[in-house]
């Protein structure tokens, strides 16, 4: 919706800049430049995106009242405008000849928004009355709920949801939801596809919501009375269920698309200012080495458990190059300083297995900037956890949780104290980045990273 709305935008911008320069005779106020106002324009576009999700038209408890998205659709070609207006005014430029093209592009603007989304809600209706399009989800519990849940979600598609599995008493399923009966939760996983848990019941909350984590689900549960007088949020309502819908992480839907954009967009300019010193490196690498690679890779975990291959410039010396620091330290006759190196938040003062030059490249941070390449092919983000290494996570109860989102180049664990915190407390920091992450968070993380490198404070 996202780059359906900003092409409806810059579209209705369009006709109307094209309607008052070719079609009204009156004289301008200025000399139209259509060049200008197409830069200007595209320059623009972080503004509109910005009072796009200001305004909460991306909101899904909004998507289903037509009244309240027409509304605010109609506050976003109002305040748009005016940020254009006021643009133009700041920065002297001559964005629009004449005035009456402000309430041109106000009015095609929300009749473009409008109209694209009645489209929208038109397409999906075609898809869900063909059960496509669906949230198939797995109704879990011993409660009267049970049965009106899955009663009105069968009764109303509109609420996008279909019940693909029942684990309950016969008592709580309606005759005709028998055959989507399982003994168990994990019997339901096993045979079925689905993509959220509902719970009706309060038993086993924790070790539903675990397994939800586990498969990457999400996890709504229907809350007693106590718990809807305590106001807490992302509250939806099916049918005439009130339910609570707890993400494992905000990075989903349009949060997803929007880190993806940003890190294509500050991954291909890093990466352009990167490459002049990367072929300096380059160079100087495999002067000195002149046998060894100048590029060492390694498979490492990222969402959803996946592995990619991220690149670095080699810092290790060859005879430990492809080896876990337990496997190195031990080949090289330290297995002490394995201990050592966990408890230090894996890192060691003098590591043996680097070279004088991988000992100044990770001091500076320059051993990363081949990662940029990673970003720009979606393997990694530029900020989230730290991506590790498959085997580190085997025994760490929290495994799936970290895995909900790509891993980082840099993160919120690596500005917080790159040198003085444990691999506890670095997954820790982790986890509280994945539940609590904000477009706004990860500016200060980049701008405290940008600041640590120039510094070299905490530099590994």
């Amino acid at each position: 919706m996202l780059v359906l709305d900003l092409s409806a935008i810059i579209a209705a911008f369009g006709i109307a800049y094209f309607l008052r320069v070719h079609f009204d005779a009156r004289p301008f106020y200025f000399a139209p430049d259509t060049w200008e106002f197409v830069r200007t324009a595209i320059m623009l576009i972080p503004m509109w995106i910005l009072v796009l999700f200001i305004c909460g038209v991306y909101q899904e408890s909004n998507y289903l009242y037509r009244g309240k998205i027409v509304a605010r659709l109609f506050l976003v070609s109002m305040i748009g405008v005016m940020c254009v207006l006021a643009a133009a005014f700041f920065l002297e430029e001559t964005v629009f000849p004449s005035r009456i093209v402000a309430i041109y592009a106000l009015i095609f603007s929300f009749i473009f928004l409008v109209v694209e989304r009645e489209i929208i809600r038109a397409i999906r209706k075609i898809l869900i009355g063909k059960d496509r399009a669906m949230v198939n989800v797995i109704v879990i519990g011993n409660d009267a709920n049970t049965a009106v849940l899955l009663e009105q979600i069968s009764s109303d598609k509109n609420f996008g949801y279909h019940a693909v599995a029942v684990v309950s008493n016969d008592e709580f399923v309606p005759e005709a939801f028998k055959n989507l009966k399982y003994r168990s939760l994990s019997s339901a996983l096993k045979t079925t596809v689905a993509d959220v848990i509902i719970q009706t019941d309060e038993a086993d909350t924790d070790k539903v919501y675990g397994t939800a984590i586990d498969h990457h689900m999400g996890y709504m549960f229907v809350p007693n009375q106590e718990i809807l007088l305590s106001k807490m949020s992302q509250m939806q309502v099916v049918g005439t269920q009130p339910i609570i819908f707890v993400r494992t992480t905000p990075l989903i839907g349009w949060a997803r698309l929007v880190k993806r954009l940003s890190d294509l967009v500050l991954g291909g300019i890093l990466l352009i200012l990167a490459t002049p010193f990367m072929f300096i490196i380059a160079v100087i690498s495999k002067l000195s080495s002149p046998r060894a690679p100048i590029f060492y890779s390694e498979k490492r975990l990222t969402r959803f458990g996946q592995k990619c291959r991220i690149y670095k410039f080699r810092t290790i010396k060859p005879e430990a190059n492809g080896l876990t620091p337990e496997q190195a330290f031990t080949k090289m006759g330290r297995p002490e300083l394995i201990a050592e190196y966990r408890a230090g938040g894996d890192r060691i003062d003098n590591d043996p297995r680097f070279t004088r030059l991988g000992r100044f490249l990770r001091a500076a941070s320059l051993d990363e900037l081949p990662q940029f390449w990673n970003i720009l092919r979606g393997d990694i983000s530029l900020v989230g956890p730290r991506a590790l290494q498959p085997g580190e996570l085997e025994k760490y109860p929290n495994r799936n949780l970290i895995l909900s989102a790509k891993s980082g180049l840099t993160g919120l664990a690596q500005v917080s104290g790159r040198r003085n915190i444990s691999f506890e407390e670095r997954r820790s920091l982790d986890i509280f980045y994945i539940q609590n992450w904000s477009l706004g968070l990860d500016m200060q993380i980049i701008l405290r990273t940008v600041l640590m490198v120039l510094t070299r404070r905490g530099a590994e």
